[in-house]
Protein backbone atom coordinates (compact mmCIF):
# COMPACT_ATOMS: atom_id res chain seq x y z
CA UNK A 1 0.00 0.00 0.00
CA UNK A 2 1.34 3.72 -0.60
CA UNK A 3 2.40 5.68 2.20
CA UNK A 4 -0.05 8.84 3.30
CA UNK A 5 1.75 11.74 5.59
CA UNK A 6 -0.22 13.87 8.08
CA UNK A 7 1.09 16.82 9.92
CA UNK A 8 -0.75 18.73 12.80
CA UNK A 9 -1.59 18.89 16.10
CA UNK A 10 -2.79 16.44 18.33
CA UNK A 11 -4.24 16.91 21.79
CA UNK A 12 -5.36 15.96 25.32
CA UNK A 13 -9.27 15.18 25.22
CA UNK A 14 -10.95 15.64 28.48
CA UNK A 15 -14.46 14.48 28.68
CA UNK A 16 -16.89 13.95 31.98
CA UNK A 17 -18.40 10.32 31.82
CA UNK A 18 -20.98 8.95 29.82
CA UNK A 19 -23.00 12.62 28.90
CA UNK A 20 -22.70 14.12 31.96
CA UNK A 21 -22.57 18.25 31.58
CA UNK A 22 -18.94 20.03 32.81
CA UNK A 23 -20.95 21.52 35.91
CA UNK A 24 -21.97 17.81 36.90
CA UNK A 25 -18.08 15.78 36.49
CA UNK A 26 -16.13 14.95 39.20
CA UNK A 27 -13.74 13.18 36.92
CA UNK A 28 -12.95 13.35 33.50
CA UNK A 29 -12.00 10.39 30.64
CA UNK A 30 -8.46 10.99 28.50
CA UNK A 31 -7.90 9.57 25.44
CA UNK A 32 -5.63 11.63 22.66
CA UNK A 33 -7.13 13.01 19.64
CA UNK A 34 -6.90 15.69 16.69
CA UNK A 35 -7.99 16.07 12.65
CA UNK A 36 -4.45 15.12 11.45
CA UNK A 37 -3.87 12.26 13.95
CA UNK A 38 -7.17 10.69 13.65
CA UNK A 39 -6.71 10.32 10.03
CA UNK A 40 -3.35 8.83 10.21
CA UNK A 41 -4.89 6.37 12.69
CA UNK A 42 -8.16 5.18 11.00
CA UNK A 43 -5.85 4.74 7.59
CA UNK A 44 -3.65 2.63 9.51
CA UNK A 45 -6.40 0.78 10.45
CA UNK A 46 -7.98 0.22 7.16
CA UNK A 47 -4.88 -0.88 6.43
CA UNK A 48 -2.81 1.76 4.61
CA UNK A 49 0.72 2.87 5.76
CA UNK A 50 0.61 6.11 7.66
CA UNK A 51 3.04 8.60 9.02
CA UNK A 52 1.50 11.81 11.49
CA UNK A 53 4.39 14.53 12.00
CA UNK A 54 3.93 17.06 14.72
CA UNK A 55 5.51 18.47 17.78
CA UNK A 56 5.12 17.40 21.08
CA UNK A 57 6.74 17.96 24.83
CA UNK A 58 9.60 16.01 26.29
CA UNK A 59 7.59 14.80 29.23
CA UNK A 60 5.62 11.98 29.64
CA UNK A 61 2.22 13.18 28.31
CA UNK A 62 3.96 13.77 25.01
CA UNK A 63 5.58 10.24 24.90
CA UNK A 64 2.29 9.03 26.14
CA UNK A 65 0.59 10.13 22.99
CA UNK A 66 3.51 9.04 20.85
CA UNK A 67 3.00 5.95 21.98
CA UNK A 68 -0.43 5.38 21.58
CA UNK A 69 -0.29 6.32 18.03
CA UNK A 70 2.44 3.67 17.57
CA UNK A 71 -0.08 1.31 18.82
CA UNK A 72 -2.15 1.92 16.16
CA UNK A 73 0.10 0.81 13.70
CA UNK A 74 0.94 4.97 13.13
CA UNK A 75 4.21 5.67 11.95
CA UNK A 76 5.90 8.32 14.67
CA UNK A 77 9.53 8.50 13.50
CA UNK A 78 8.75 12.39 12.47
CA UNK A 79 7.35 13.80 15.35
CA UNK A 80 9.42 16.77 16.48
CA UNK A 81 10.12 17.53 20.73
CA UNK A 82 9.98 20.59 21.59
CA UNK A 83 8.04 23.37 23.86
CA UNK A 84 6.57 22.97 26.93
CA UNK A 85 2.92 21.58 26.88
CA UNK A 86 0.25 19.13 24.88
CA UNK A 87 -2.45 21.38 23.89
CA UNK A 88 -5.96 20.19 25.47
CA UNK A 89 -9.69 20.19 24.93
CA UNK A 90 -12.60 19.33 26.78
CA UNK A 91 -15.36 18.01 25.21
CA UNK A 92 -19.15 17.57 26.60
CA UNK A 93 -20.98 15.17 24.75
CA UNK A 94 -24.64 16.31 23.63
CA UNK A 95 -27.63 14.47 23.71
CA UNK A 96 -31.53 14.85 22.04
CA UNK A 97 -31.39 18.25 21.82
CA UNK A 98 -28.66 19.50 24.13
CA UNK A 99 -25.78 20.20 21.53
CA UNK A 100 -22.35 18.90 22.52
CA UNK A 101 -19.86 21.72 24.05
CA UNK A 102 -15.96 22.07 23.35
CA UNK A 103 -14.05 24.03 25.07
CA UNK A 104 -10.49 24.86 24.16
CA UNK A 105 -7.12 25.19 26.08
CA UNK A 106 -4.92 24.80 23.86
CA UNK A 107 -2.42 28.07 23.62
CA UNK A 108 1.46 27.97 23.27
CA UNK A 109 1.14 24.28 23.14
CA UNK A 110 4.01 22.82 21.09
CA UNK A 111 2.42 21.93 18.44
CA UNK A 112 1.42 26.11 18.15
CA UNK A 113 4.97 26.93 18.52
CA UNK A 114 6.91 24.98 15.95
CA UNK A 115 9.06 26.75 13.59
CA UNK A 116 9.92 26.40 10.08
CA UNK A 117 13.05 24.73 11.33
CA UNK A 118 11.59 22.10 13.11
CA UNK A 119 10.30 19.63 10.04
CA UNK A 120 12.89 18.31 7.18
CA UNK A 121 9.38 17.98 4.56
CA UNK A 122 12.49 16.99 1.88
CA UNK A 123 13.08 13.76 3.99
CA UNK A 124 9.97 13.46 5.85
CA UNK A 125 7.67 13.19 2.36
CA UNK A 126 10.35 10.71 0.74
CA UNK A 127 8.60 7.74 -0.35
CA UNK A 128 5.30 9.42 0.40
CA UNK A 129 2.64 9.17 -2.48
CA UNK A 130 -0.47 11.41 -0.17
CA UNK A 131 -0.13 14.59 1.94
CA UNK A 132 -3.21 15.40 4.48
CA UNK A 133 -3.59 18.53 6.30
CA UNK A 134 -6.58 20.53 7.44
CA UNK A 135 -7.47 24.34 8.62
CA UNK A 136 -7.07 23.76 11.57
CA UNK A 137 -3.05 23.67 11.32
CA UNK A 138 -2.60 26.80 9.83
CA UNK A 139 -5.33 28.56 12.38
CA UNK A 140 -2.64 28.00 15.78
CA UNK A 141 -0.70 31.20 13.83
CA UNK A 142 2.70 31.67 14.70
CA UNK A 143 5.18 30.10 11.96
CA UNK A 144 2.26 27.13 11.57
CA UNK A 145 0.79 28.95 8.19
CA UNK A 146 4.26 28.89 6.74
CA UNK A 147 5.02 25.45 7.76
CA UNK A 148 2.27 23.75 6.00
CA UNK A 149 3.08 25.92 2.86
CA UNK A 150 6.45 24.61 2.92
CA UNK A 151 5.50 20.89 3.12
CA UNK A 152 2.83 21.66 0.25
CA UNK A 153 5.52 23.54 -2.02
CA UNK A 154 7.58 20.49 -1.07
CA UNK A 155 4.95 17.62 -1.98
CA UNK A 156 4.36 19.16 -5.28
CA UNK A 157 7.55 19.24 -6.08
CA UNK A 158 7.80 15.65 -5.50
CA UNK A 159 5.16 14.61 -6.75
CA UNK A 160 2.81 13.94 -4.25
CA UNK A 161 -0.93 14.56 -4.24
CA UNK A 162 -2.33 16.35 -1.47
CA UNK A 163 -5.47 17.28 0.37
CA UNK A 164 -7.53 19.21 2.63
CA UNK A 165 -9.55 19.49 4.91
CA UNK A 166 -11.01 23.02 5.43
CA UNK A 167 -12.39 22.48 9.20
CA UNK A 168 -13.12 25.75 9.49
CA UNK A 169 -12.47 26.64 13.54
CA UNK A 170 -14.33 30.05 14.61
CA UNK A 171 -12.65 29.83 18.15
CA UNK A 172 -9.11 29.83 15.94
CA UNK A 173 -9.39 32.21 13.54
CA UNK A 174 -11.83 35.07 11.89
CA UNK A 175 -13.30 34.02 8.64
CA UNK A 176 -11.38 37.05 7.06
CA UNK A 177 -7.76 35.06 7.99
CA UNK A 178 -9.08 32.16 7.11
CA UNK A 179 -9.68 32.73 3.78
CA UNK A 180 -6.85 34.75 3.33
CA UNK A 181 -4.41 31.79 4.24
CA UNK A 182 -6.44 28.88 2.58
CA UNK A 183 -6.45 30.61 -0.63
CA UNK A 184 -3.28 30.20 -0.97
CA UNK A 185 -3.11 27.00 0.41
CA UNK A 186 -5.52 25.32 -1.92
CA UNK A 187 -3.48 26.76 -4.95
CA UNK A 188 -1.42 23.20 -3.92
CA UNK A 189 -4.55 21.18 -3.33
CA UNK A 190 -5.79 18.24 -5.28
CA UNK A 191 -8.48 16.85 -3.49
CA UNK A 192 -10.49 19.31 -0.83
CA UNK A 193 -12.80 17.69 1.72
CA UNK A 194 -15.19 20.17 2.99
CA UNK A 195 -18.74 20.26 5.16
CA UNK A 196 -21.84 21.79 4.34
CA UNK A 197 -20.49 25.05 6.35
CA UNK A 198 -16.88 25.16 5.38
CA UNK A 199 -17.23 26.51 1.66
CA UNK A 200 -19.30 29.41 2.84
CA UNK A 201 -17.15 30.17 6.08
CA UNK A 202 -13.88 30.17 4.55
CA UNK A 203 -14.83 31.24 0.69
CA UNK A 204 -18.35 32.57 0.77
CA UNK A 205 -19.57 29.16 -1.92
CA UNK A 206 -23.25 28.70 -0.24
CA UNK A 207 -25.03 25.73 -1.43
CA UNK A 208 -28.98 26.98 -3.07
CA UNK A 209 -31.86 25.30 -1.60
CA UNK A 210 -29.99 23.88 1.70
CA UNK A 211 -31.47 24.70 5.21
CA UNK A 212 -28.46 23.61 7.41
CA UNK A 213 -30.35 24.35 10.80
CA UNK A 214 -33.49 22.68 9.85
CA UNK A 215 -31.60 20.12 8.52
CA UNK A 216 -32.87 19.86 4.77
CA UNK A 217 -29.68 19.56 2.15
CA UNK A 218 -29.66 20.40 -1.73
CA UNK A 219 -27.70 17.83 -3.57
CA UNK A 220 -27.68 19.76 -6.47
CA UNK A 221 -26.53 23.12 -4.68
CA UNK A 222 -23.54 21.39 -3.00
CA UNK A 223 -23.00 19.55 -6.42
CA UNK A 224 -22.24 23.46 -7.86
CA UNK A 225 -20.34 24.35 -4.07
CA UNK A 226 -17.98 21.31 -5.71
CA UNK A 227 -17.89 22.88 -8.73
CA UNK A 228 -16.83 25.99 -8.05
CA UNK A 229 -14.47 25.08 -5.40
CA UNK A 230 -12.78 22.48 -8.43
CA UNK A 231 -12.76 25.57 -10.69
CA UNK A 232 -11.03 27.91 -8.52
CA UNK A 233 -8.34 25.63 -7.18
CA UNK A 234 -7.82 23.50 -10.42
CA UNK A 235 -8.61 20.62 -8.10
CA UNK A 236 -8.54 17.02 -9.21
CA UNK A 237 -11.93 16.53 -7.04
CA UNK A 238 -13.34 18.04 -4.10
CA UNK A 239 -15.65 15.92 -1.26
CA UNK A 240 -18.40 17.05 0.80
CA UNK A 241 -19.68 15.45 3.67
CA UNK A 242 -23.11 16.11 4.13
CA UNK A 243 -24.95 16.27 7.91
CA UNK A 244 -28.45 16.11 8.43
CA UNK A 245 -28.74 17.42 11.91
CA UNK A 246 -32.35 16.02 13.41
CA UNK A 247 -30.96 16.34 17.06
CA UNK A 248 -27.54 16.17 18.62
CA UNK A 249 -27.81 12.52 19.24
CA UNK A 250 -29.50 11.84 15.51
CA UNK A 251 -28.06 12.72 12.51
CA UNK A 252 -28.84 11.59 8.33
CA UNK A 253 -24.84 11.36 6.63
CA UNK A 254 -24.16 10.89 3.37
CA UNK A 255 -21.58 12.76 1.04
CA UNK A 256 -20.91 13.47 -2.47
CA UNK A 257 -17.75 13.62 -4.44
CA UNK A 258 -17.14 15.79 -7.31
CA UNK A 259 -14.97 14.79 -9.70
CA UNK A 260 -14.24 14.46 -13.95
CA UNK A 261 -17.27 17.34 -14.26
CA UNK A 262 -19.47 14.89 -12.34
CA UNK A 263 -21.11 14.66 -9.15
CA UNK A 264 -21.36 11.28 -7.33
CA UNK A 265 -23.71 10.87 -4.61
CA UNK A 266 -23.37 8.21 -1.73
CA UNK A 267 -25.78 6.03 0.07
CA UNK A 268 -27.42 8.11 3.51
CA UNK A 269 -27.01 6.47 6.49
CA UNK A 270 -29.46 7.43 9.53
CA UNK A 271 -26.76 7.50 12.72
CA UNK A 272 -27.39 6.93 16.21
CA UNK A 273 -24.24 8.83 17.11
CA UNK A 274 -22.07 7.66 20.28
CA UNK A 275 -19.44 10.29 19.04
CA UNK A 276 -19.80 12.78 16.54
CA UNK A 277 -15.78 14.07 17.41
CA UNK A 278 -13.53 12.73 14.77
CA UNK A 279 -16.23 12.08 11.96
CA UNK A 280 -15.00 13.87 8.85
CA UNK A 281 -12.04 12.63 9.44
CA UNK A 282 -12.61 9.46 9.11
CA UNK A 283 -14.22 10.21 5.94
CA UNK A 284 -11.10 11.68 5.24
CA UNK A 285 -9.44 8.66 5.68
CA UNK A 286 -11.48 6.78 3.79
CA UNK A 287 -11.82 8.98 1.06
CA UNK A 288 -7.41 8.56 0.91
CA UNK A 289 -7.45 5.05 0.81
CA UNK A 290 -10.12 4.25 -1.10
CA UNK A 291 -7.77 6.70 -4.41
CA UNK A 292 -4.62 5.87 -3.06
CA UNK A 293 -6.22 2.03 -4.23
CA UNK A 294 -7.56 3.60 -7.28
CA UNK A 295 -11.21 3.20 -6.63
CA UNK A 296 -13.90 4.63 -9.00
CA UNK A 297 -15.86 7.73 -7.70
CA UNK A 298 -18.63 6.24 -6.43
CA UNK A 299 -16.94 3.57 -4.92
CA UNK A 300 -14.54 5.84 -3.02
CA UNK A 301 -17.50 7.85 -1.89
CA UNK A 302 -19.55 4.81 -0.74
CA UNK A 303 -16.86 3.41 1.15
CA UNK A 304 -15.51 7.18 2.79
CA UNK A 305 -19.24 7.79 3.93
CA UNK A 306 -19.16 4.03 5.29
CA UNK A 307 -16.44 4.27 7.36
CA UNK A 308 -17.56 7.58 8.71
CA UNK A 309 -20.80 6.23 9.93
CA UNK A 310 -19.10 3.58 11.55
CA UNK A 311 -16.99 6.07 13.21
CA UNK A 312 -20.03 7.92 14.79
CA UNK A 313 -20.55 4.64 16.89
CA UNK A 314 -17.30 4.24 18.01
CA UNK A 315 -15.80 6.32 21.76
CA UNK A 316 -13.29 8.92 21.57
CA UNK A 317 -11.39 10.55 18.35
CA UNK A 318 -10.06 7.16 16.01
CA UNK A 319 -11.89 5.04 13.69
CA UNK A 320 -10.95 1.91 14.86
CA UNK A 321 -12.99 0.12 11.92
CA UNK A 322 -11.26 -2.15 9.64
CA UNK A 323 -11.39 -2.07 5.48
CA UNK A 324 -13.46 -5.21 5.56
CA UNK A 325 -16.19 -3.61 8.25
CA UNK A 326 -16.17 -1.33 6.00
CA UNK A 327 -17.35 -3.38 2.72
CA UNK A 328 -19.55 -5.00 4.77
CA UNK A 329 -21.74 -1.66 5.99
CA UNK A 330 -21.47 -1.16 2.05
CA UNK A 331 -22.90 -4.29 0.37
CA UNK A 332 -25.20 -4.99 3.47
CA UNK A 333 -26.24 -2.36 4.62
CA UNK A 334 -26.37 -0.88 8.36
CA UNK A 335 -29.39 -3.45 10.47
CA UNK A 336 -26.78 -3.53 13.00
CA UNK A 337 -27.55 -7.45 13.27
CA UNK A 338 -24.84 -9.63 15.48
CA UNK A 339 -21.92 -10.49 13.40
CA UNK A 340 -21.59 -14.90 14.27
Amino acid sequence: MKKAVTFGEIMLRLQPPSYERFLQAGSFDAVYGGGEANVAVSLSQLGAEAKFVTRLPANPLGFACRNQLRGWGVDTSDIVFGGDRIGIYFCEKGASQRPSNVIYDRAGSSAATATRADYDWERILDGASWFHFTGITPALGGENPAIVFDACETAKRKGVTVSCDLNYRKKLWTRERAREVMEKLCGYVDVLIANEEDSADVFGIRAGGSDIEGGRLSAEGYADVARQLTERFGLTAAAITLRESVSASVNGWSGMLYTGGKAYLSTKYTINIVDRVGGGDSFGAGLIYSLLEGRAPQDAIEFAVAASCLKHTVEGDFNIATAAEVEALVKNGGSGRVQR
